[in-house]
């Protein structure tokens, strides 16, 4: 899981940059499913197995809503700070653990519960419009990484659910296998030709992705959906870094605060499970 976060946070830092050429948020998620199919196809013929899978209808469902939460997630990245843009996109924690509970019959630990509550007071801390106006963050950018975040949650039900009878390599080729025609269809009119660094970037995407997929793949595979996705809140520290360091984005002093309850919420969540388990 932390491979994962450290593919997505490098993976929401290309975007981020490439979206400030004029490239639209449909392009890169064209070019990101592009170059993940091509990786996953080759990586399913390595295994030499069945490419379509077993529960036809599940993947699909997983590409499908995978596509709709990452379009908003790209969205939340180009419009909001990256550090800011992660955290709201990771409180996905609270969505998978209730999913979880009413599709897997996961139970909710008290860690858990506590973390669902740490984590929606971090969530009113960052949002924080009505306390400091000057500082607020776009509504709408808000509500796009949220609704990006609970499609991620989704995504991360069903992806535990097809674990028990899927290939990991087959689960992730049918993400791109479906996000690359719509992406492709709805951009068409407003594509912009990218130049040769930008290109090699849009390539980078589709790279990081797949390294952030495959942890998180393998890690759905081993862990309870609820407990898994909390180690990936190592994404933050890198977002925050990238966005310092690259993007020159200081974060406010109501997102260290808010970040402060979400991370833990994420640390009770994962030491109580591990607690009880032991």
């Amino acid at each position: 899981m932390v491979l994962s976060a450290l593919g997505f946070a490098m993976m929401s830092a290309c975007v981020k940059y490439v979206s400030q050429f004029g490239i639209p948020v449909l392009e890169i998620v064209a070019a990101r499913a592009l170059v993940s199919f091509v990786i996953s196809y080759v990586d399913v013929k390595r295994k030499g197995i069945p490419m379509w899978g077993e529960n036809k209808p599940f993947l699909l469902l997983r590409g499908v809503i995978g596509t709709l939460a990452l379009m908003c997630v790209y969205y939340s990245v180009t419009t909001l700070p990256l550090a800011e843009a992660t955290l709201l996109q990771y409180t996905h924690p609270v969505f998978t653990a209730i999913l979880g509970l009413l599709f897997l019959k996961e139970k909710i630990h008290t860690s858990t519960m506590v973390c669902i509550i740490l984590c929606l007071i971090g969530l009113g801390l960052i949002m924080q419009p009505s306390l400091d106006p000057n500082t607020a963050l776009p509504l709408f950018s808000i509500l796009m990484a949220l609704i990006g975040a609970l499609g991620s949650s989704v995504a991360y039900v069903i992806v535990r659910k097809l674990s028990q009878s899927e290939d990991s390599s087959v689960i992730i080729m049918y993400f791109p296998l479906v996000a690359l025609p719509i992406s492709l269809f709805l951009v068409w009119s407003d594509f912009v030709w990218p130049n040769f660094n930008i290109t090699i970037l849009l390539l980078f995407v589709g790279i990081f992705t797949q390294i952030g997929q495959y942890g998180l793949t393998k890690s759905m595979q081993t862990q309870e959906a609820g407990k898994a996705s909390g180690y990936s809140y190592i994404q933050i520290i890198f977002s925050a870094l990238i966005g310092v360091l690259v993007f020159n984005e200081i974060p406010s002093y109501w997102t260290y605060i808010g970040a402060g309850f979400i991370i833990a919420g994420a640390v009770i969540n994962v030491v109580g499970k591990s607690t009880v388990k032991s």
